[in-house]
């Protein structure tokens, strides 16, 4: 029988369950419209709905109402919510946390994750992760990566790598670790300061 259980993360239910619980748990106190969470988690509105009520309804989420707008967050007030939020940073956590550290470096052209977490993240079998290995396109300052790696590798306490490439390194596929990195799984992390 085939599951959509996440790879990174077998005991939950589904990988839209999973993303949509770092997105809320990892960011305590932000809240999300159930459209937004669709688009970060990348499913159809009408799943997220529902995985939304059940975790209301189980009093992990909380909802209310601003508009016609059904806004949800995390309820610091769950009894498992310090460790459940500890399993999601130690699984799910790389995306949203690097994300978000990531997002005020600025000369970041493009950044994904990379090796065995994102295999993982995208479904391929295998040992869980032990590391994160994210790179960077562009000119960021080489002191500012080592803060957001020190800061993630606190957050989610994996080690953290961060490789940095210029976008004409990154361009030269001729390049056996660039060859390798793109050959391999990639999640694209959504910067807000990103260049198109």
């Amino acid at each position: 029988m085939r599951t959509d259980s996440p790879a990174l993360a077998p005991f939950l239910r589904s990988q839209a369950q999973a993303r949509l619980l770092a997105e809320l748990l990892l960011r305590p106190g932000v809240a999300r419209s159930v459209t937004e969470l669709a688009r970060i988690v990348g499913a159809p509105q009408s799943v997220v709905s529902k995985e939304v009520a059940r975790l209301v309804k189980a009093q992990v989420l909380t909802d209310e109402r601003v508009g016609r707008t059904r806004l949800v967050r995390a309820n610091p007030d769950y009894r498992l919510m310090r460790p459940l939020a500890e399993i999601l940073a130690a699984t799910f956590g790389p995306e949203p946390v690097i994300t978000r550290l990531l997002g005020d470096v600025a000369g970041i052209d493009q950044a994904f994750i990379y090796g065995s977490w994102a295999a993982r993240f995208t479904g391929l079998p295998g040992k869980a992760p032990s590391d994160v290995d994210v790179l960077v396109v562009g000119s960021p300052d080489r002191a500012a990566l080592n803060e957001v790696a020190g800061a993630a590798e606190r957050e989610l306490a994996l080690p953290v790598q961060i490789v940095r490439l210029s976008p004409q390194a990154w361009e030269r596929a001729s390049q056996p670790f660039v060859g390798t990195v793109r050959g391999g799984p990639l999640v694209r992390l959504s910067l807000s300061g990103e260049a198109s």
